[in-house]
């Protein structure tokens, strides 16, 4: 992997504010006060015990799942119950699942142009050549009349996130991207991510990848019982962890 994280530093302007949120599953306290700022072009990888609430909350920031209290603001727009609101912020927030989430009957073509044509109101033309620029890039322009399930889960993940990129978003969440894969399935997944953040796109990432986060990530987070419990750069936070539970967890996990 190359070491992207010092060649490109974020801009200064905050993309993504949250601050003071709480969340509830009813009586489960499932997000408790937290508190984050992503800057333009910046990745982080967040990465804690299952249960954590990493999936929560980044599932907060585009609305998939509603938060109780505090305030979450997307490129100047506060996520509230105003629905024109939610629909602005998905337009901007791409997000590539666990478990891809394509239509099993639609061609690869057809599932990365539905969203630009319906949504973005893009001409069907247009809308193909942004879904081929995009396959390449993720390299499986090959399969674009396949169907999804004749394609390998790793395979399916890039057209996933060739999906999301279709939208031209101007950040991209994943939420454990290769955990569902072959692990021999996990590096193309993850070199298709790297080359995002090459070219500068806002990331925050819920993964164990911990190579990943060494080489990719501005910022690590620590995620136990629905608070960040530390987050730091990646060289400090996997050499000097200051918190003894995110040391406990880099013990288990780092071998």
């Amino acid at each position: 992997m190359n070491d992207t994280a010092s060649e490109k530093q974020p801009e200064a302007a905050p993309i993504i504010e949250i601050v003071g949120m709480h969340k509830w599953f009813g009586d489960f306290h499932v997000l408790r006060d937290i508190h984050l700022t992503v800057k333009r072009q910046e990745r982080i990888v967040i990465c804690g015990p299952s249960g954590s609430g990493k999936s929560t909350l980044i599932r907060c920031i585009n609305r998939l799942e509603e938060h109780q209290r505090g305030d979450i603001i997307v490129d100047g727009i506060e996520l509230t119950n105003n629905i024109k609101n939610i629909e602005k912020i998905r337009a901007e927030v791409g997000m590539v699942f666990q478990h891809f989430n394509l239509f099993p009957h639609l061609t690869i073509m057809e599932n990365l142009t539905l969203g630009p044509i319906w949504v973005r109101k893009v001409p069907k033309k247009e809308a193909e050549e942004t879904a081929m620029h995009y396959l390449e890039k993720v390299q499986i322009a090959e399969q674009a009349e396949k169907y999804p399930g004749q394609l390998s889960g790793g395979q399916q993940q890039r057209v996933a996130i060739a999906r999301s990129l279709c939208m031209k978003p101007k950040v991209m969440l994943f939420d454990e991207p290769t955990s569902a894969l072959d692990p021999e399935m996990v590096k193309e997944v993850l070199d298709a991510m790297i080359e995002l953040a090459e070219e500068g796109m806002t990331m925050l990432v819920v993964s164990h990848e911990m190579g990943f986060a060494r080489s990719v990530a501005h910022r690590v987070l620590f995620m136990d019982f629905g608070r960040i419990v530390e987050e730091n750069e990646p060289e400090a936070f996997f050499h000097h962890p200051q918190h003894e539970r995110t040391q406990l967890f880099l013990s288990q996990i780092l071998h």
